[in-house]
């Protein structure tokens, strides 16, 4: 059974930093690429992702800002966000990539 569980979003003012976790279980890191993804309104967007040789890609917009990583285990992906923009507000999914997964999501929201 898979689940994702994600944590760490809060509010910040622009320019700060702020760290994302998420706890995945039934998803072998080995054959899949992970991903996070921000939904804002309608529109969602992946920001970040990184394959199972740990390369990692990320959106125009945040990079050189954000880090996507995961543990030793394989079994918790993270997103460091630094120099946050009021344009990073959402909601941040960590998933699989394509997207396959339900999971809650945590709310990111910086402000002016």
């Amino acid at each position: 059974q898979v689940q994702l569980v994600e944590s760490g979003g809060g509010l910040v003012q622009t320019g700060g930093s702020l760290s994302l976790s998420c706890v995945v279980s039934g998803i072998d890191f080995s054959r899949n690429i992970m991903g996070w993804y921000r939904q804002a309104g309608a529109k969602w967007k992946l920001v970040a992702r990184i394959e199972s040789d740990d390369a990692s890609y990320y959106a125009d917009s945040v990079q050189g800002r954000f880090t996507v990583s995961t543990d030793n285990s394989k079994t918790r992906l993270y997103l460091q966000m630094n120099n946050l923009k009021p344009e990073d507000t959402g909601i941040y999914y960590c998933n699989t990539v394509p997207r396959k997964y339900p999971s809650q999501g945590t709310q990111v929201t910086v402000s002016s």
